[in-house]
């Protein structure tokens, strides 16, 4: 498979399309927010791949994306009990990442909401 040009900048340029969603930072990494809360960023924890992103999603919708494409989609002990998805952008299609930012800014918004 050929590897993908997704970086962060295009994580931000799809994310920033989406209602309400600001650059900002997490953990001193870069990051999007939707209203103060994070919606995806550059991962910190060491734990983490060289070129992985972390998306918000709910824990149900992470395990149907660990099984579905585990060579994209994977989690560290570190972020198990956190909701949250590592995604080697490597292994992204642009289409891909912009169906899983549009699940993560449902997740975050639906969250704000209660």
């Amino acid at each position: 498979m050929p590897r993908s040009t997704v970086n962060f900048g295009t994580v931000r340029k799809i994310g920033l399309a989406l209602p309400g969603v600001e650059e900002s930072t997490a953990y001193g990494s870069p990051a999007l927010k939707v209203h103060g809360k994070l919606l995806a960023c550059v991962p910190a924890h060491r734990s983490a791949e060289p070129g992985s992103l972390v998306v918000r999603v709910d824990f149900d919708d992470r395990a149907e994306l660990l099984a579905a494409d585990p060579d994209v989609y994977y989690v560290t002990d570190h972020y198990l009990g956190y909701t949250a998805v590592l995604v080697r952008l490597s292994r992204v299609t642009p289409d891909v990442l912009r169906d899983l930012l549009g699940m993560a800014h449902r997740f975050v918004t639906a969250r704000r909401r209660r």
